[in-house]
């Protein structure tokens, strides 16, 4: 009786170990918070390095996440949904830009608040965007000196 006991109460830590990390990784990605967001779109030149679910961020911290990203083939952008939590209010002057954490960090979405006294309304559009920059491109002009340096004079 007492090893089946044991295997019970193995059993129960184990299955409870299980829902308290499925608990912990529901609030880390923002699936478990039941909060109420609304969308706002932005078309970018360029989102290298974005997906549906990466952050969009408010000085540093995370507000929300984009929702959907596709190819407008009219204007050859990258027309991208985020969905914002309902209780932050947007200046209407803001600008939306696609940011990097660092040298090798990921790149998230972040709102550049404006001083606007109005706000977006839930499915506006965002209009100051400003797209990724390529660090390889950005490397290349450095090592073959290409740019405006002013060198053809």
């Amino acid at each position: 009786m007492s090893e089946n006991s044991t295997e019970v109460i193995v059993g129960g830590a184990v299955l409870a170990g299980a829902i308290a990390f499925m608990l912990y990784a529901g609030q880390a990605t923002g699936y478990a918070t039941g909060s109420a967001t609304y969308p706002l779109t932005a078309s970018f030149r360029s989102i290298e390095g974005i997906t549906v679910g990466s952050d969009v961020r408010l000085a540093g911290v995370k507000v929300g996440t984009v929702t959907d990203i596709e190819l407008n083939i009219e204007t050859y952008r990258a027309s991208t949904t985020v969905a914002v939590q309902q209780d932050i209010a947007i200046p209407d002057d803001s600008a939306i830009t696609v940011a990097s954490e660092g040298l090798l960090g990921g790149n998230f979405i972040e709102i550049v608040p404006g001083g606007s006294p109005f706000f977006f309304e839930p499915g506006a559009t965002i209009e100051d965007t400003q797209g990724a920059v390529s660090l390889i491109s950005l490397l290349l002009k450095f090592v073959t000196g290409s740019g405006d340096s002013g060198a053809g004079e």
